[in-house]
């Protein structure tokens, strides 16, 4: 999942992004709201931790071109204020979420996967193809009975893949949704993940390269 964090004090953008890469998420950050629409123009980003009260181009404004359109990127809002009143008044700007600061760490972290999960089609709670399941909730993977122990970014791979349904997905593709703008896009950093992947299957063919396309399950 690709997350983008709005917000203009940088100690606590940089805490939030600290606390989404460690739980697995991909997620750029920027710290006012001309910076993140310009990062929208090229990431179609899942969810976007937006602070409505930033200056220069507010949050409202932020929120109202992110989700113009019947854009696919879920919004969820933060602000300093907890009132009902600016609650709805966020809603009906187009987020799909609120929070009132100060938050919970893991309030938040389970709000912005379950708006992840909102933005993308309605898939079963596990994903499965052929004898590979993964549990997305809870964070579980097995091959042919077989348990996997997967890292972060491998776990994205695959379950990046298996929600594929059999769709070759392009490298770049997978470097967008499961990693982060600190990735150089010019790495191996793809194949490297995939290579490590194969190795803790039961059958490393479940993985297929296609040459010159991407991979498939």
């Amino acid at each position: 999942m690709r997350v983008l964090v709005v917000e203009d004090h940088t100690e606590l953008a940089d805490s939030i992004t600290r606390v989404f890469r460690r739980e697995g998420l991909a997620v750029d950050t920027a710290y006012d709201g001309r910076t993140a629409l310009d990062l929208a123009i090229d990431v179609d980003y899942d969810v976007v931790v937006l602070d409505r009260d930033l200056p220069d181009v507010h949050g409202d404004e932020v929120c109202a071109e992110l989700t113009a359109g019947g854009a696919r990127t879920k919004v969820l809002m933060l602000t300093a204020s907890a009132s009902i009143a600016d609650r709805v008044e966020g809603l009906g700007l187009g987020a799909d979420d609120y929070l009132p600061k100060p938050f919970a760490w893991a309030e938040l972290l389970a709000r912005t996967r379950a708006l992840g999960r909102r933005a993308h089609p309605v898939r079963e709670p596990v994903l499965a193809r052929g004898s590979l399941l993964l549990d997305p909730a809870r964070r579980t993977a097995s091959h042919a009975g077989t348990q996997l122990p997967l890292t972060a970014k491998e776990f994205g791979v695959l379950a990046y893949l298996l929600g594929a349904e059999g769709r070759t997905v392009p490298a770049d593709e997978l470097l967008a949704k499961v990693w982060d703008e600190v990735t150089d896009p010019g790495t191996t950093t793809v194949k490297a993940t995939v290579n490590r992947l194969r190795t803790k299957l039961v059958d490393r063919s479940a993985i297929q390269t296609v040459p010159g396309e991407g991979y498939r399950i």
